[in-house]
């Protein structure tokens, strides 16, 4: 957008709003131009007497994205309804630090209502879970949680205007036999606390007189399926459990423990480095932590796993006194039914536009692990994207057109920025050549051989905290402009005519990870290919967690349980 073009909006925008003359307005200019206008909405409502009834949105999971959204929303003229079925938020990261009694389970959660408090809006909370969403009324259907001991089975509907769906995802079994009944999972602080305590239950069998050497050895046998981050870091934090406290409580049972690692893939960690891949893979076997790759989990029983080697196709039995499954996600239940209600079948999430809207529904908003963006390919609309960027209808771009076009093709198009980084230099570097041989165009041709190879390489965001934070963060903030905008197009990017939505698509910016390795070292793989692998990056790991807590109260009881793990050890019992 020109600065002619920028005063021309702002002068409109301040014609038909006279009484934001009262408010303080910031107006700033969006990545692609965009127009972005903030200000106090309640007191140019009131200036000029016009009063709005409010809007009511009902927000389903009180996970990463549900929270993230609620606490950032700013604007008053909503009416906010949260439903979870836990009355908290969780910071899961740290879940398998809870297994171990490194973290306590009460220091990584915080009460919703106190999060809500904070935001200075009136947000309503029902501590129930939605069994049905029905979008041609607009309602959703819920139903208590609470001890089926105090009686009743409460259900209730709500109505909405607006809907943002977060409820999460479930573990993925692949339908395996064995596992639901037999393996535990790591998704929620309740998951963790079992796994804790029937760690300390299996040493505690296994240290009776009466409990002969093979059975003591099949007891203290850990198996962990999958090694993605969730299983890799419970099996460092098992490790160090094992052999930092528990060796020093149960002595004459150090020997008998057995940590193995199941992966069905070529490598752990393989959404990581190479680097970090093979470091952790060496640690491991240093450690004594048995990694079996290629290895895929075909039956799970009680006392006994049973996996197929890729290799030689044979089956292999190993005892175990337990099993934790960390295998991936799939959508839960009440999902499921909402996907098929919208035509949306042999999908793996719900579906939903570039600006978390889900697909085939104008009101209905979905975030997180429960949602997958489907982003248009650029090669749908390259006729239109070159033919609006040819002002002058020669059939070539020169080095101005291809300039304005790019930022706005990475605006609307993010798989541009993120895969076609190189691509798209060289076609600058092309042009610029064209400063001193104004014979250098691009015809059309050539802009789609440059852009053909983004839609191929279109990948799904990963199901990480990161994502889903940042979703809600987003949507949050769409919504805290959305009365502002609602007279103008999505701005800028009019490439379709007009456009389908007035804010910028949902970016995703991938700021980093970690993977806890054990023995006070962390792998960290940061923006910039930069990695890092030892004790400082563990200093890092702790300090970049420590400020992503929720509250300054998560802060301070975290960091005393590390305190308090560095002077007197975990704590090894029951309770």
């Amino acid at each position: 957008m020109s600065w002619s073009s920028f005063y021309h909006t702002a002068s409109r925008v301040f014609h038909e709003y006279p009484s934001w003359s009262k408010s303080v307005v910031v107006c700033t200019i969006i990545s692609g131009g965009g127009l972005a206008a903030y200000g106090d909405t309640r007191s140019a409502y009131s200036d000029s007497g016009d009063q709005f009834p409010q809007k009511k949105v009902v927000v389903l999971g009180t996970g990463w994205a549900g929270t993230s959204f609620v606490k950032s929303m700013k604007n008053s003229s909503y009416d906010i309804h949260v439903v979870s079925p836990r009355n908290y938020f969780a910071f899961t990261p740290l879940l398998p630090s809870v297994t171990c009694g490194t973290v306590e389970a009460r220091s990584i959660v915080e009460p919703i209502r106190n999060i809500s408090r904070k935001s200075g809006l009136d947000v309503q909370f029902s501590e129930a879970e939605c069994y049905k969403i029905d979008p041609k009324n607009n309602k959703v259907y819920c139903k208590a949680t609470h001890d089926k001991k105090l009686g009743g089975t409460e259900e209730f509907s709500l109505d909405y205007d607006y809907l943002v769906i977060a409820m999460g995802a479930r573990s993925n079994t692949f339908n395996t036999p064995g596992v639901e009944e037999h393996a535990y999972f790591l998704k929620e602080v309740e998951d963790a606390k079992r796994i804790r305590h029937k760690v300390i239950n299996l040493f505690e069998r296994a240290s009776l007189p009466c409990v002969p050497v093979e059975e003591k050895k099949k007891l203290l046998s850990f198996v962990i399926v999958g090694g993605g981050p969730t299983g890799v870091e419970f099996a460092a934090e098992l490790h160090d459990f094992v052999h930092e406290d528990l060796s020093k409580l149960y002595p004459s049972l150090k020997d008998h423990v057995k940590i193995t690692l199941l992966e069905a893939g070529d490598h752990i960690l393989n959404m990581f480095d190479k680097r970090i891949t093979e470091f952790a893979e060496g640690k491991f076997k240093r450690d004594g932590i048995d990694v079996k790759l290629g290895s895929m989990v075909v039956k799970v029983g009680e006392k006994e796993i049973s996996s197929k080697e890729r290799g030689s196709g044979e089956i292999v039995t190993l005892p175990h006194g337990m099993v934790v499954w960390s295998t991936g996600i799939g959508a839960r239940p009440e999902i499921v039914d909402f996907m098929k209600q919208l035509g949306q079948i042999n999908r793996r999430a719900l579906v939903t536009d570039e600006w978390l809207r889900v697909e085939g529904c104008d009101n209905i908003y979905a975030l997180g692990d429960c949602a997958t963006v489907n982003q248009r390919k650029v090669m749908e609309d390259i006729a239109v994207i070159f033919s609006k960027a040819d002002k002058d209808n020669s059939g070539m771009l020169d080095l101005k057109e291809f300039q304005n076009v790019v930022g706005d093709i990475i605006e609307r198009y993010p798989q541009v920025d993120i895969y076609l980084k190189s691509q798209m230099k060289d076609m600058a570097s092309l042009l610029s050549k064209s400063q001193e041989s104004p014979t250098t165009v691009v015809d059309i041709e050539y802009f789609k051989q440059a852009l053909s190879k983004v839609d191929s390489q279109m990948k799904n965001l990963p199901a990480t905290a990161q994502v889903a934070a940042q979703q809600g963060t987003y949507l949050a903030d769409c919504f805290n402009r959305m009365e502002l905008c609602e007279r103008y197009p999505e701005g800028p990017l009019r490439f379709r005519g007009t456009g389908r939505h007035r804010f910028h698509a949902f970016r995703y910016k991938h700021l980093g990870q970690f993977a806890p390795l054990g023995g006070e070292q962390t792998a960290a793989q940061l923006p910039g290919d930069w990695v890092s692998i030892g004790h400082s990056s563990q200093w890092l790991w702790y300090s970049v967690y420590a400020s992503k807590l929720v509250s300054w109260r998560t802060r301070a009881l975290v960091i005393s349980d590390w305190g308090r793990r560095f002077i007197f050890g975990r704590d090894s019992s029951q309770i």
